[in-house]
């Protein structure tokens, strides 16, 4: 095991931060991605107003820095878009009412659906943008409180490719096998489908301190992002191709020998069914499929099997795809061919989107997971989470359906929904299904800060607590627990998630499962609930965090000092201790274009904004930055189509279309274009993308979908 890493990892200046007289400094984390940056949030003591923001210098993640989207962050709690009083559907129209009104109006309803439907007609789509202790308490609200098998997250958007693929690949998953520290350490970096640049830019310090080694930089993009303007090989694939791409630089690290034999003998299965799978990926042939020059494909196999310690690294470009979960175990493949693995500068990772994207996805809010990522399933984790929460196990339902299947079973099996802390209006693929889905429901409640484009459609909407009201944990992009602390205070009548759930389990007569006191209490139960679990916060304390600035899962006794580097032993989460080789197979994506459709969209994120905008785009300084959306367009695709930079145009796909206005640009490949995806309504990119399902994540190919191109004159686009 190795040592908790220091705070001396980032170069550091003494730095107290300046208070004036009445101000106090609530020491936090960020809200937004998964970096989790430390802050300072300032507080006027008597009021408990939050009026600014600080990056917190010791904290390792971040060292001082934070990026836009930080330095805004705090706007959140005093903006005048809160929803600070529950509001009930009256005459069409959402307006004010009591805490009393609301809980009981909610608790009748459901009590009416489940009486007539049964209990799992009665559903819960959460998110991971919440601490672990909320995450938790839904997964058990679902199924202890309402006794409903039918829960999942919007996690599964986003982070469930990357779950599967480490499960299926080495038994395991943790979004990252190190610590971020590691990367300075690393000769070499393949960094796939991530700008990391925009949508982790403090992940950037680390990649410069490799950089400045003499590390070598790969990256795959369609785009030529920021990242790949600073990349000594950047692959410019065609979207939904990465696993050709792969099976190529794997086809050229065996037959050029760069491979770590006694590794792949003793420490993983697979090999010769990968091999020969591989044969056929000649360079020429992978060109063909990808568009990346040849050789391109022969220098990043050099770059990266000549390395001796090398990481990989990827995201959503990857990962939102129809074999999104094959992807992921094909980039992991790279490193087990190479022994990249279990030290320091060498393992993979994702880069986690959401604030909480991973603890949100260990501790039982999925369709088919209990706390401590165990299978429900499983029937000794069925007993023994049985036995934490004090049931009998046959109260504990089993697997449900997941988020995409949960949307389009409303109004038939699934007749009343609790959404909390997601926005599927934006989110989800074929955004306008998805609002005739909302519509077709007996009974509609959502909990949220703002009232978002999903939440404008409820029956009910509850005012909850942005995070700065509220202290818990959460789990970064390594796997390390982190608490935020919060401040004692709500606007109006606002409250805490947790406070509203254990309000509804009380009235629906299953209080004695949720009495809780503190957001203390219920990560005293988790970490309980996850003992013996692969994600083990057992030994993980509040005490322990603030102490320790972060603990590594997993962390299995109070002594323990956390795992901040993950198969140090070369031991995989298998019975036989071994990774597994998987031979993918090229299929490419499930939609490809053709004559009515000739082009390839793919979305993506900004600097300025967050998963569906719900949040930055209702704050002024972000907003202005990036308004609205855009379609990046190659200079020769518009001199093709006579389409000039700034011009409105329409974009169509099979199953519906978006007008935007042109951005001419360079970085995107001739075939494609990109869309960045932060706005709703008649903006939202999602009407058109392509709600293929990955048969093992679940999750919807958001990345690659089919579409043709129409150039708009100035009145039809008014």
């Amino acid at each position: 095991m190795m040592g908790h890493p220091q705070n001396a990892e980032y170069s550091q200046r003494a730095y107290e931060p300046i208070l004036r007289e009445g101000e106090e400094n609530i020491a936090t984390h960020c809200c937004f991605c998964g970096m989790q940056c430390g802050m300072n949030i300032r507080v006027e003591k008597e009021t408990k107003k939050v009026i600014g923001v600080e990056p917190r210098y010791d904290f390792p993640m971040n060292g001082g820095r934070l990026c836009p989207k930080g330095v805004s962050a705090y706007r959140q709690a005093e903006h005048g878009d809160r929803i600070v009083n529950p509001l009930i559907r009256k005459n069409g129209e959402l307006v004010e009412s009591t805490w009393e009104e609301a809980i009981d109006l909610i608790v009748s309803k459901i009590q009416e659906i489940q009486g007539k439907y049964g209990k799992d007609a009665f559903g819960v789509y959460s998110g991971s943008s919440m601490t672990n202790e909320k995450c938790y308490l839904m997964g058990k609200f679902a199924r202890i409180g309402l006794g409903t098998k039918n829960i999942d997250y919007n996690g599964r958007y986003c982070m469930s490719a990357a779950a599967v693929g480490f499960n299926q690949s080495v038994g395991i998953d943790r979004g990252s096998t190190n610590p971020w520290s590691d990367i300075k350490s690393a000769d070499v970096l393949l960094i796939a489908g991530s700008n990391t640049a925009e949508c982790h830019p403090l992940s950037m310090p680390y990649i410069w301190g490799a950089r400045d080694r003499g590390a070598k930089l790969i990256v795959v993009d369609p785009r030529q992002t920021k990242t790949a303007l600073v990349s000594d090989v950047h692959l410019d694939v065609r979207p939904g191709t990465d696993v050709a791409l792969v099976n190529g630089l794997i086809h050229l690290l065996i037959k050029d020998n760069m491979i770590d034999e006694n590794f792949i003998q003793n420490h993983t299965n697979g090999f010769e069914e990968l091999k020969q799978l591989t044969e056929s990926f000649t360079p020429e042939r992978v060109s063909d499929i990808t568009g990346v020059a040849t050789e391109k494909i022969i220098e990043a196999a050099k770059l990266f099997g000549q390395a001796k310690n090398g990481m990989v690294m990827f995201a959503r470009g990857i990962e939102q795809h129809s074999n999104g979960t094959d992807t992921v175990s094909n980039y992991v493949n790279l490193c087990l061919l190479t022994g990249k693995i279990g030290r320091k500068g060498s393992g993979f990772a994702t880069f986690t989107g959401q604030g909480n994207g991973q603890g949100g996805r260990e501790h039982g809010q999925k369709a088919d997971q209990l706390p401590g990522y165990r299978k429900i399933t499983d029937p000794e984790a069925r007993k023994y989470i049985a036995g934490v929460w004090g049931v009998d196990e046959s109260e504990i339902p089993g697997p449900g359906m997941s988020a995409f299947e949960l949307l389009t079973s409303l109004g038939e099996e699934v007749k009343g929904l609790l959404l909390v802390c997601s926005n599927p209006m934006v989110s989800a693929p074929t955004v306008g299904n998805v609002k005739k889905y909302l519509e077709k429901l007996d009974f509609f409640v959502a909990i949220d800060i703002f009232l978002s484009e999903s939440a404008e459609l409820a029956d009910v909407v509850l005012p909850s607590s942005v995070w700065i009201e509220d202290t818990g944990t959460t789990t970064n992009v390594e796997g390390r627990v982190v608490l935020l602390k919060g401040i004692d205070h709500t606007p109006g009548q606002a409250k805490r998630d947790w406070e509203i759930i254990c309000e509804i389990a009380d009235r629906l007569g299953r209080g004695q499962y949720f009495k809780y006191n503190s957001s203390e209490d219920i990560f005293n139960e988790l970490r309980l609930a996850s003992r013996g679990g692969k994600s083990d916060y057992y030994g993980i304390t509040y005490e322990k965090l603030e102490k320790m600035n972060g603990v590594f899962w997993p962390c299995p006794t109070e002594e323990h000092q956390g795992t901040p580097r993950i198969f140090e032993d070369l031991k995989f989460g298998f019975p036989d201790g071994k990774a597994r080789l998987l031979a993918i197979e090229y299929k490419g994506p499930n939609e490809k274009p053709d004559e009515e459709f000739p082009y390839i969209l793919t979305t993506g994120r900004v600097v300025f904004h967050y998963l569906s905008g719900n949040q930055t785009r209702r704050i002024e300084a972000l907003s202005k930055f990036c308004p609205e959306p855009y379609v990046e367009i190659n200079p020769e695709t518009a001199r093709k189509l006579n389409i000039n930079n700034g011009e409105p145009v329409k974009l169509v796909s099979r199953r519906g279309e978006l007008t935007v206005p042109a951005k001419i640009t360079k970085i995107i490949r001739p075939d494609t274009f990109f869309v960045p995806y932060h706005w709703g309504k008649t903006m939202a990119i999602n009407h058109l993308t392509n709600p293929a399902l990955d048969p093992k994540s679940k999750i919807p190919e958001f990345k690659v979908c089919s579409i043709r191109i129409e150039k708009l004159d100035q009145r039809s686009a008014q």
